[in-house]
């Protein structure tokens, strides 16, 4: 069954459904943090990392201002403030003949943002291992 991958993805964020990510993502599924090098490869470690930033970013500013959507991905470009800190990025999101997440690649802007989300990030992952 081939799932309509933007549809459930906004749907999981406005939600703020972390569980649905088991769906939506592939087994293969590769996740590329804005604060870490090395690319996550699989879908539990990228579960981890998704899951830590519904609670890092999806608070009420929190909004998509632009989507420039392909055939089988898209860039969305985010707006969220986080302790008075106004936080730009993208979402760089490919998906398979299915619908699954196959890539996922988050980039953040200004530099005390990203130092921000490092921080808080890095306090999500370590709580919940």
């Amino acid at each position: 069954m081939t799932q309509d991958t933007l549809a459930t993805w906004h749907e999981l964020v406005r939600t703020r459904n972390a569980r649905g990510l088991d769906a939506l993502l592939s087994d293969q599924v590769v996740f590329h943090s804005p604060v870490v090098h090395t690319p996550q490869r699989g879908k539990a470690v990228t579960t981890q990392y998704l899951s830590a930033a519904f609670a890092v970013f999806f608070n009420p500013s929190f909004r998509y201002v632009r989507e420039v959507v392909g055939a089988r991905d898209a860039v969305l470009e985010f707006q969220v403030e986080i302790e008075g800190i106004v936080v730009n990025g993208v979402d760089m999101i490919q998906w398979d003949e299915t619908g699954h997440v196959v890539d996922f690649k988050v980039m953040i802007r200004p530099l005390k943002a990203i130092n921000l989300i490092h921080q808080k990030m890095a306090a999500m992952l370590q709580a919940n291992q």
